[in-house]
């Protein structure tokens, strides 16, 4: 009867650990990782919290990501973005807080846009939860970028995917 027990103990265990390691091995792969970019502009302490997507081959740019239609700014959960501070956005004042970035892209210009309602599923923007719309040109990237990934600069926030760099200009308030 106590070795049943021992036994059950161990397998029920043996379990548990094949449970985790599955569970463990399934978030290593996932399609689309959660990434994390940090950073400061003057004072100010920035975050942005994403999911990174692939280019695996796709045409990005007016093809999977269309021009002139909301994009979530990443894939998943919707892109944040934290500021500790009060700060100018494209020249346009964003008060301290955690937003959900959103962007409508275009060949030529880019709409960046601070959306009030942080925690959510990406495509669940609403257009009147927006906090702040600036808008910014895009560039050629300097080299191909397989994954989506932001970088935080003392100039702001850079978003790079495929052969593309959408900077966004971030100053302290004055």
């Amino acid at each position: 009867m106590k070795n049943t027990r021992i036994l059950n103990s161990l397998a029920l265990l043996f379990v548990c650990m094949l449970m985790s390691t599955v569970a463990w091995a399934q978030n290593e792969q996932k399609a689309s990782p959660p990434a994390t970019a940090t950073g400061k502009v003057g004072e100010a302490d920035i975050i942005v919290s994403y999911s990174s997507p692939a280019v695996k081959g796709r045409q990005i740019w007016g093809d999977l990501v269309p021009y002139g239609e909301v994009w979530r700014a990443g894939a998943n959960e919707a892109t944040t973005v934290t500021v500790d501070e009060d700060v100018m956005v494209e020249g346009k004042a964003l008060p301290a807080g955690t937003y959900s970035l959103y962007t409508i892209p275009g060949e030529d210009e880019w709409t960046v846009i601070f959306n009030k309602t942080a925690k959510q599923w990406g495509t669940q923007y609403d257009e009147g939860q927006d906090a702040l719309r600036v808008t910014t040109k895009p560039r050629k990237a300097a080299t191909m970028n397989e994954r989506l990934a932001y970088d935080v600069t003392d100039q702001g926030i850079v978003l790079r995917w495929e052969n593309l760099e959408v900077p966004v200009t971030i100053t302290a308030q004055q």
